[in-house]
Formats: C-alpha cells, sequence, structure tokens
C-alpha cells in the first residue's frame, strides 16, 4: 500500500507577516500540515490555538503544530519570516548587519535536523538574506528563494490596473532588481489585455507617461507609506508568500517574480534579484529573461550593483 503523499511546510518566525501568512495558508487550504517555530514559544503556541480554532471554516484544514528546529527533517518547505522589523525612516539595507547574524544562526539550526527541501525567504533586506540562506544552507540555488519582486509586481498591476480601468489580472507587468530603492518597471514588455502599455499611452491622449512615472514611485515607496501608517507590511506580502507556497508545492510552473540566483541572466553573476521566474515543485525551473530596453538594463545593472556592494563586506567569494 502506498503512503499517501502529505505537503509540509515549516514557519520560523511568527510575528505580523508569519502569522499572516499562517492564517492566508490555512484559509485557502493549499497545506496538509504548517509547523510554526518562534524564538517566543508563548506567542506561536497561541497562534497555533487560534488558527486550530478557526479550522472548522476553513476550506480544507490543515494540521496545524507548534514546533521546534528538529522537526524539519522531513518538511518540503521552510518558509523563513523571522528577524528584525523596518523602522520608520529606515531602508530594507539598514536591517542586514542585524538579520545577517539571526539568519546565520536559523539556517544552520534547519539544515542540522537533516532537512533537504527549499527555503523561501521573506525577511528584508529578503535579497540579501536570500543569498545569505544559499551561502550557509549549502542547497542547489534553485531550492533558496526569495519573495522578491512579488509584492512590488503586485502594487503595480493593482495601480496600473486602477489607471487604466482593468482588473489587476488583466495587467502582465513586472517589476525587477532588488526589492527596494533601486527596483525598476519594465515598461517595454508591459500590457493591458494583450495592448502594450506604452501604445496605450501614445493612442490616448488622456493617457499620459508622467502618470507612469508617479505609479512606480507610488509602487517603490508603497511600504514606506504603509509603515508610517501602521507600523508594518503584511497581509499583501503573506498573500504573495502563498502564492509562491502554492506554485511550489502544486508542481504548477507558474511565472511569478521572485528573488533568483543570476548566473549570467541580464547579464550579472553572483546575486539574488527580483526576475520572473518558472516556479514548480523543483523550487526555480527557470529564470525567464524579459527584452529589457537600453535604459531599464542600465537600471537593472545599477540595482545589481547596489546589492553586490552590500553583499560584498560579508561574503569572501564576493571580495574582489
Amino acid at each position: 500500500m502506498t503512503k499517501e503523499k502529505v505537503s509540509r511546510v515549516a514557519l520560523i518566525g511568527t510575528g505580523f507577516v508569519g502569522s499572516s501568512y499562517a492564517f492566508a495558508l490555512m484559509n485557502q487550504g493549499i497545506v496538509d500540515e504548517l509547523i510554526m517555530i518562534d524564538l517566543n514559544k508563548e506567542k506561536a503556541m497561541g497562534d497555533v490555538m487560534d488558527l486550530n480554532h478557526g479550522k472548522v471554516f476553513a476550506p480544507d484544514p490543515s494540521n496545524i503544530l507548534f514546533g521546534k528546529y528538529e522537526d524539519c527533517a522531513d518538511v518540503d518547505l521552510v518558509v523563513i519570516c523571522a528577524g528584525a522589523n523596518q523602522k520608520p525612516g529606515e531602508t530594507r539595507l539598514d536591517l542586514v548587519d542585524k538579520n545577517l547574524k539571526i539568519f546565520k544562526t536559523i539556517v544552520e539550526n534547519v539544515m542540522a535536523s537533516g532537512f533537504d527541501g527549499i527555503f523561501l525567504v521573506a525577511t528584508n533586506p529578503v535579497d540579501i538574506l536570500t543569498y545569505a540562506t544559499s551561502h550557509y544552507s549549502g542547497l542547489p540555488k534553485e531550492r533558496v528563494i526569495g519573495s522578491g519582486t512579488i509584492l512590488d509586481t503586485a502594487r503595480f498591476r493593482f495601480l496600473l490596473g486602477d489607471y487604466f480601468k482593468v482588473a489587476p489580472k488583466n495587467v502582465h507587468a513586472y517589476i525587477i532588481g532588488e526589492h527596494g530603492d533601486s527596483e525598476l518597471p519594465v515598461y517595454s514588455s508591459a500590457d493591458v489585455g494583450g495592448i502594450p502599455v506604452l501604445k496605450m499611452i501614445e493612442r490616448q491622449e488622456h493617457y499620459k507617461k508622467e502618470d507612469l512615472d508617479e505609479i512606480f514611485i507610488n509602487v517603490r515607496d508603497a511600504a514606506y507609506k504603509i509603515i508610517e501608517g501602521k507600523g508594518a507590511t503584511y497581509y499583501g506580502i503573506a498573500m504573495g508568500l502563498v502564492r509562491i507556497t502554492k506554485a511550489i508545492l502544486h508542481n504548477e510552473n507558474s511565472v511569478l517574480t521572485v528573488s533568483a540566483h543570476l548566473d549570467g541572466q541580464y547579464g550579472e553573476k553572483h546575486v539574488y534579484m527580483g526576475v520572473p521566474a518558472i516556479i514548480n515543485r523543483s523550487g526555480i525551473r527557470e529564470i525567464v529573461e524579459l527584452e529589457l530596453n537600453e535604459e531599464e538594463q542600465q537600471k537593472f545593472q545599477h540595482s545589481a550593483y547596489v546589492l553586490k556592494d552590500i553583499l560584498a563586506p560579508h561574503f569572501e567569494e564576493l571580495k574582489l
């Protein structure tokens, strides 16, 4: 008799993002088992109890448990939401030193359990910490994924949809590069219902290029406004993490803008950045290379430089 395949996820860090991810995951019924791990055991246990009380209302209830690093041995996916939070006035890159130390401990503890699955990193600065997770774990690069620009891309599509009065799902456009201040919009390949965005601007005079510039600024600076308003961002990124989780566990081969390791794509190497990638049960099956125009390519190279400059002092292999 064949043993039934059970999908298991371990969540490390049950703060705002982690608990929102767990809540969204349960409501979509994507996993069979969710193990919640946090240094603050009382908080994690409280979340487990609270979520279990809502099981009766869930579409396909998950088995939700409090756990320890040892429990990561046979999980399919470890999602890391732990780390220091971004404070008002602080950029994502300001968090580097604090979170690299935290991540070294987390990843080493997970790997000591015998874990051999996929890492999904959400903590900021996500591109830096995804690189660190890859370095500390030694896992194949395609099995270490960051949330990258999945949320920036969602914000972008939402605002473009609002501007053109079209459902966001019918907008195909990407934000790529660093999940942060050096990210960039790829307008050269953006379309609404198959019509290039730049063509729509040309054809109808009430649409303006200046409006597109403002839309991007609102995307790039959205987190700062949300943090100023309520202290942290968590619902949007939690739903983005659930989307990546579903693509992995359901072997979807979906194209999502995640932080992926570049090995020559877009002319860059030895860096994790937000790019469209095909996601399935093996992790990142393939990176999708968009055809960037000259300006976009220059901005992407600048974004890579920003990240490499931050990484270099911390990782021997990147020092010149």
